[in-house]
């Protein structure tokens, strides 16, 4: 992640930008540095697939939260595949074309550069899977350590008998012959010639004359899969994580989907966290707080010694440094939070209520007690 530019100076754009501002700097970037006004350029190339990934960060509300509080590291549990998922300069003209006022695809790249839409995808072409969507519940000490966990998903693979064709063995797709193969159709709207769908093929400029049987002539077929996860210590609920590659296979030789990972933090019976610190709530007796004590507090890794000053008051927070969650980022760690307070016995022995009687008669004799009206009126005396 080290090697990695900011996203915003990438883009040129202050950090509270808002998305007209971001979207305006996107297309100025992939304008100057589009692949069809720099032939054989690797520089240029470079620098468009980079504003890309930045507008594929930036201009998404919820990545743009994720990377505004934990930076490249907030990706860090994709797979090592960059936050667009960019295979190909196909992935990056098919998904951020409309920019540019083209519609799907690469077609308005292609206008504005005289190219025609010759990048977007051909008629029955490659296209990536469908991204699928998990939630992993985690508990605190799998989320101190990291973890690798191991899930068994439902998705589309690739159908074998017709290699993901949808035709019969022996049988392929033909051109249809409503759209010649071009997956539209030309429709006259007064003085204009309107481009459409085709509406027999679907756009997809082929037919399928005999299906398979066994997907029934979409290609795929559901089937189980176990995927691992690799999930980076110092995640927090709601976060999300990507794992490349390992959603529904495309079709006609595309790249498969991704695997949204949307973390979910099971409850402690011990902890509430804030961030990656940690807050445990310890009950003591008077005369701990009163006279002063040590104490074993539980931490996530085990037990530590807790010195209790003397006279110290019921709801006192104290503070172990280090003892909470990492920091995603990598740097440092939380610490955890003890609260102490009084816990009153509910039951008492005859012998508790000879000593607490004559405490409270020592306390009256040295003046120590005093009415609740007492004490309001020596508080603004």
């Amino acid at each position: 992640m080290a090697d990695k530019r900011d996203y915003y100076e990438v883009l040129g754009i202050p950090k509270d930008a808002d998305q007209a501002a971001i979207k305006k700097a996107y297309r100025k970037l992939a304008m100057q540095h589009h692949p069809d006004r720099n032939q054989g350029d690797k520089g240029a190339e470079t620098k468009f697939k980079e504003a890309a990934e930045a507008y594929d960060v930036v201009g998404d509300a919820e990545k743009r939260a994720q990377y505004d509080r934990f930076g490249h590291q907030a990706f860090a549990g994709g797979g090592g595949g960059r936050p667009g998922g960019f295979n190909n300069m196909e992935d990056i003209f098919s998904q951020f074309g409309d920019i540019f006022g083209g519609g799907g695809g690469g077609g308005g790249f292609g206008s504005m550069f005289g190219g025609g839409g010759g990048r977007g995808r051909r008629p029955g072409g490659p296209a990536k899977g469908r991204d699928l969507r998990i939630v992993l519940d985690l508990t605190l000490e799998e989320i101190a350590e990291g973890v690798t966990k191991t899930v068994t998903l439902g998705r589309t693979e690739k159908c074998s008998p017709c290699s993901g064709s949808g035709a019969k063995k022996g049988t392929k797709k033909v051109k249809c012959t409503t759209c010649g193969g071009q997956g539209q159709v030309a429709r006259n709207a007064g003085i204009f010639t309107m481009a459409q769908t085709c509406p027999r093929c679907k756009g997809q400029g082929e037919m399928i004359e005999s299906p398979c049987p066994d997907c029934k002539g979409s290609g795929g077929v559901r089937e189980k899969a176990d995927v691992k996860i690799q999930v980076p210590a110092g995640v927090e609920e709601g976060m999300r994580l990507v794992v490349r590659g390992e959603g529904d296979a495309g079709s006609a030789g595309g790249p498969r989907g991704d695997l949204q990972v949307v973390i979910q933090e099971t409850e402690h019976k011990l902890f509430q966290r804030s961030g990656p610190d940690l807050l445990i709530e310890v009950p003591v007796s008077y005369g701990q707080l009163a006279m002063g004590d040590k104490v074993e507090i539980p931490t996530l890794t085990g037990k530590v010694d807790m010195t209790i000053p003397a006279g110290t008051q019921s709801g006192k927070l104290f503070r172990l440094r280090n003892q909470g969650l990492p920091h995603l980022e990598g740097r440092n760690q939380g610490d955890q939070l003890v609260r102490v307070f009084v816990e009153i016995p509910q039951k008492l022995t005859d012998r508790q209520k000879e000593l607490l009687a004559e405490f409270s008669e020592l306390e009256i004799e040295n003046g120590g007690k005093k009415s609740f009206f007492d004490r309001i009126l020596d508080h603004f005396a």
